[in-house]
């Protein structure tokens, strides 16, 4: 899996209280364009477009544990799967998590696949269940 990058303003939001990773409800959002780690929330990227099979805003995330054990934080997700039907998704090289249940949609983190990716027609994508931050 490809290195998780935290955006800048995730820490000031937690210690603000404007997350509460054990019960927000967390999205996962494809783009094709580069997020900057100053963003901040949703609006500040570029969204692939609605259709085949993706819907605007992405798709829900299961948190599997929101915990820390001796100082260390620890977010682990379920796995998540998108899959392409009546066509392919746009080209997408980015996944965002995003917490939709925060008022402007704040931005937690992203990971970088290294090249744009295109699901065809009837494939799915998988985002394997772990860990995404530790030590926030």
């Amino acid at each position: 899996m490809p290195t998780v990058q935290i955006f800048n303003s995730f820490k000031e939001a937690v210690a603000e209280g404007v997350h509460d990773l054990g019960a927000d409800s967390l999205k996962f959002m494809l783009t094709n364009v580069a997020p900057s780690l100053s963003n901040t929330v949703k609006a500040d990227l570029t969204e692939i477009s609605a259709g085949n099979g993706y819907t605007a805003g992405g798709i829900a995330v299961t948190v599997s544990s929101s915990a820390q054990t001796g100082g260390t934080y620890s977010l682990a997700l379920d796995s998540a799967t998108f899959t392409a039907s009546g066509g392919s998704f746009a080209e997408f090289r980015y996944i965002v998590l995003y917490n939709d249940t925060a008022g402007s949609d704040e931005l937690i983190g992203f990971l970088d696949y290294g090249a744009g990716y295109t699901l065809t027609d009837g494939n799915t994508f998988v985002l394997t269940a772990g860990t995404f931050l530790t030590n926030a």
